[in-house]
């Protein structure tokens, strides 16, 4: 895979505000993307707290919501990940049952910058 345009990191941190329903994505402590997200609906929940990608997947789909398709995913914490979607017009609103959503190109450009710095050098923050 290609390396993304960007200097060579040191560290990636993704910060994802659940009252704002946005992700900020910083490279080196420098913001590289402000993105719109959905996180969990009314009844479901989104984790909160510091965590470290576990495993990246290209296309996952979902074992629990109908083989939902969940590209570019990044599992962070069990079965929830940051990843791809089809509902596009709900990015910015609650809306999944619990994942990190995000446009399939955003989540594409995000999955290359874990890949590209390695799973260990990421950060990933999820603050109401």
């Amino acid at each position: 895979m290609s390396r993304p345009e960007m200097p060579s990191p040191e560290t990636l941190r993704v910060v994802v505000d659940i009252s704002d329903q946005r992700m900020v994505v910083l490279w080196d402590h420098h913001p590289i993307h402000d993105w719109p997200v959905s996180t969990a609906r009314a009844g479901k929940w989104t984790p909160r707290g510091t965590f470290t990608p576990q495993v990246l997947v290209r296309m996952h789909y979902s074992t629990i919501y109908d083989n939902a398709p969940m590209p570019w995913s990044i599992f962070f914490r069990g079965n929830y990940a940051i990843h791809g979607t089809e509902q596009v017009s709900r990015l910015g609103t609650p809306a999944s049952a619990g994942c990190i959503r995000l446009a399939p190109e955003n989540a594409r450009v995000l999955f290359r910058a874990v890949q590209a710095v390695g799973k260990g050098n990421v950060t990933i923050v999820v603050k109401d």
